[in-house]
């Protein structure tokens, strides 16, 4: 079929393809998630209808949704204007913040400071039955909140009712101390996969506050990221693995705090390459 398709009304599906997702588990494939994920990342309705084109010739039962995001961003890397495949690439990119869980630390802290927030990582405090090293501590008008991150390094991990648990009785601790330096007012546990339905109902139950990739509905980690441009650097597709390895390790976890030619060519990029990695930047960020 040599038509384009522009409109995710007209789109159909193969009638029981299922797909498999990132946690084993199999849906049936749904092509109005494709293009609303393509829409959110500002592809181009011509360039939604051409992906969406493609992945309807070549869906089959079993397929990964991993493979269908990949040929998503290989089109959109090649064929769309910047910075559409770095954004459409964002929770990928999260992953990319790995193995260990220090820069999601620090990229959520980030995150915190673009909404109004002062954020520590890796800070001491005492509580009343024993001492705690909280992942990130964030104040703002008055409130003070101790983070639990709990980062996976693949899309199929999910935070049970084990680390719900864990974190209301840690900070049940600090909200109890004698030691007001130590004290917090809330304990958030935030994760960039998603939670199980036991972790989400004991938070509901216990009111612990939850952040995952899309839980909840709004204000989730992917909309904080969003609306305050607080892009990570591995979005960026003119950087090779080992660019952004050296300025994960050197604490740099954002893609505005590199884009600037003087700190490009400090860390080794070419001069050549340079402009190229500016401007994906500085769109993607809306610098």
């Amino acid at each position: 079929m040599s038509q384009i398709i522009a409109s995710p009304r007209i789109i159909r599906a193969p009638a029981q393809v299922l797909i498999t997702k990132a946690d084993g588990e199999q849906e049936a494939f749904d092509p109005a998630k494709l293009e609303y994920s393509l829409e959110r990342a500002g592809a181009s309705s011509t360039m939604r209808g051409r992906i969406a084109a493609r992945v309807m010739r070549e869906i089959k039962t079993g397929m990964t949704t991993e493979e269908i995001y990949r040929q998503a961003f290989d089109m959109l890397r090649k064929e769309e204007v910047p910075p559409v495949a770095a954004r459409y690439s964002v929770k990928r990119a999260v992953f990319e913040l790995g193995p260990s869980g220090f820069p999601f630390e620090q990229f959520l802290a980030e995150i915190l400071r673009a909404h109004g927030w002062r954020a520590r990582t890796g800070v001491a405090l005492t509580g009343r039955c024993a001492p705690h090293e909280v992942d990130v501590l964030a104040e703002k008008n008055g409130k003070r909140v101790g983070i639990e991150a709990k980062f996976h390094n693949d899309a199929g991990g999910k935070t049970d009712i084990k680390d719900a648990l864990y974190v209301f009785a840690r900070y049940e601790d600090l909200k109890n101390t004698p030691e007001a330096s130590s004290r917090v007012d809330e304990g958030w546990l935030v994760t960039n996969t998603r939670f199980t339905r036991n972790a989400v109902r004991y938070a509901q139950c216990s009111n612990l506050t939850l952040i995952g990739w899309d839980y909840p509905r709004t204000r989730n980690l992917f909309s904080l990221i969003e609306e305050a441009h607080v892009h990570p650097l591995t979005c960026l597709t003119t950087l090779t693995t080992g660019e952004k390895r050296r300025f994960l390790d050197s604490k740099i976890v954002l893609c505005r705090s590199i884009s600037t030619k003087h700190i490009l060519e400090e860390y080794g990029i070419k001069p050549a390459r340079v402009s190229h990695v500016i401007d994906e930047a500085q769109r993607l960020c809306g610098i």
